[in-house]
């Protein structure tokens, strides 16, 4: 069976429809291999580390897709969140790659080691 992870860096703050696609997107994907009883996981990093906190506001257009896979976040960045100022309580820390004068993120690295493929939104 394949396995997948979903890294979401697209960035709330930008207020487009290609960022509000990205996000939609990478959970519609999420919500596939769930369905199909793969296994999936996804992460936030980078300024996708703002999606979260936008993403649990019940009038969000994407809420009701988020809370049918938000049992797939694996967590989010670490040391994103510090540089992009987000909200990461309730979540996970990820931060495996101590990349120096961080607070650690997640590795790539480690997802291919375990067999995940990487999609990137």
């Amino acid at each position: 069976m394949s396995k997948t992870a979903i890294v979401i860096l697209s960035d709330p703050k930008a207020g487009s429809e290609e960022a509000l696609g990205r996000v939609f997107n990478a959970l519609a994907a999420a919500y596939d291999f769930k369905h199909a009883a793969e296994e999936v996981k996804i992460i936030f990093q980078g300024t996708g580390t703002r999606w979260p906190e936008q993403l649990e506001k019940s009038d969000h257009p994407v809420h009701g897709l988020f809370l049918e896979v938000k049992d797939k976040v694996e967590g989010i960045s670490t040391g994103c969140a510090a540089v992009f100022g987000a909200d990461i309580s309730g979540y996970d820390h990820l931060d495996d790659n101590k990349v120096p004068g961080t607070a650690g993120l997640p590795s790539f690295l480690n997802l291919r080691k375990d067999g995940y493929d990487v999609l990137i939104f």
